[in-house]
């Protein structure tokens, strides 16, 4: 039997099983599309994740230790002349910058409503930093961090609580920030992180809120690049440790959290996280597979006495068992086929909608490689599913198999 005649009975065998060919196929289909929609999903995450998290790769955060380390004294403060030392290029030469900041929770109030919100004192390039934009107004300028004005940028939440989110509406007004009153010259965009946020300078900050002393709540150190980030964290452990007299590295009184090993762990995260999501919609494919070999073995059944008049006119047994791999190969090809379509059309919709809904979720994409993974897997698992209906049908001896009612 030739291979185009195989087909030409392939297909009239399902054309008469119409019904049930589609119903076998719905395990294939669902399994397919599956796999292209969750990939498509993982991709789009996790490109959300680096285009909203790319940006702090090169970061080192320091931060007092709350509680006294174990073998040394009471935690130190940390101080505006560690900044001075971190941003020293012979010290550090790998270090860009460093950016001191103060930290603490404030009651904002306007009017009659109010918010707890989060202080943050620092310096004019702290939204570049945290590659935060603004979404109406403008930073405070340097001029207004060396004079300490009471000019304060707020986020979005306090927005929403204070002004009913209209954002507009609140450039210009004085907020109350604890005993005092800031002027509102901006308003930073939602990235879901720190969107509490009462921003404005360090100096203004230590006047009238939290003192007027040279204490920190935190340093955030930008390495020259991301391949120096290593280096650069080196640096800071050295100074700091020479500074805060620290002999034993256990007994640091502080930390150093390089944000690119944060983003690494979280990346691999999704990674395993997206693995076992296609291992769930695999399991899918593996029912499409049984539901494949129990139609042919309804087949097999059915067409018994077709086998035997096969055989007994001289049909070998490679000839049966071509005829019956290309029918489960067929089904599970054409389910597979189906499978691409509905998964590549779920995608495209996604990559519309998605962005709108939720614009920091990450544009789902369509992955070419899931595509020719799933359909390869779909024809193979035609192929395995075929395979015992396909012998046993090739086994049939031609005497019973004619005398079979």
């Amino acid at each position: 039997m030739h291979v185009r005649e195989a087909f030409a009975i392939a297909i009239r065998s399902l054309r008469a099983n119409r019904l049930r060919s589609a119903l076998t196929t719905i395990g294939i289909i669902i399994g397919v599309s599956a796999v292209i929609i969750l990939v498509g999903l993982g991709d789009g995450i996790k490109a959300g994740f680096n285009t909203q998290f790319g940006a702090l790769a090169n970061q080192i955060v320091v931060n007092k230790l709350n509680v006294a380390a174990p073998g040394s004294g009471l935690p130190k403060d940390l101080r505006d002349n560690d900044i001075q030392a971190l941003s020293n290029p012979a010290n550090a030469p790998d270090i860009a910058s460093a950016t001191p900041v103060i930290n603490g929770s404030q009651l904002i109030s306007y009017r009659q409503q109010q918010f707890l919100g989060t202080l943050a004192g620092s310096t004019p390039d702290y939204l570049s930093m945290l590659d935060r934009q603004i979404m109406v107004g403008q930073m405070f300028t340097a001029s207004q961090a060396r004079s300490n004005a009471r000019v304060v940028v707020l986020g979005p939440n306090v927005i929403s609580s204070l002004f009913n989110g209209d954002a507009a509406a609140a450039i210009g007004k004085d907020v109350r920030i604890g005993r005092s009153n800031f002027r509102v010259i901006g308003v930073v965009t939602s990235n879901g992180q720190q969107d509490d946020a009462a921003i404005m300078p360090l100096g203004a900050a230590r006047a009238y809120l939290v003192g007027g002393n040279d204490r920190i709540t935190e340093i955030i150190v930008k390495a020259a690049s991301v391949n120096q980030v290593n280096e650069a964290q080196r640096q800071v452990y050295s100074i700091m440790d020479e500074r805060h007299n620290i002999k034993d590295p256990v007994a640091r009184d502080y930390t150093a959290t390089a944000l690119q090993n944060l983003l690494d762990k979280a990346t691999t995260f999704l990674s395993y996280l997206t693995l076992f999501t296609l291992a769930v919609a695999a399991m899918s494919l593996v029912v499409g597979g049984l539901g494949v070999a129990n139609i042919m073995l309804v087949s097999v059944t059915e067409r018994t006495r077709e086998i035997g008049i096969r055989k007994a006119i001289g049909a070998r047994r490679s000839a049966i068992m071509k005829q019956f791999l290309i029918e489960s190969t067929m089904l599970a090809g054409i389910g597979g086929v189906i499978g691409i379509i509905v998964g590549v059309a779920v995608v495209g919709a996604g990559m519309v909608v998605v962005p709108r809904v939720a614009p920091n979720f990450g544009t789902p994409d369509i992955s070419l490689g899931a595509i020719a993974i799933a359909f390869v897997i779909s024809l193979v698992i035609g192929l395995v599913a075929g395979g015992y209906p396909a012998n046993r049908a090739a086994g049939l001896r031609p005497i019973e198999a004619l005398r079979y009612q």
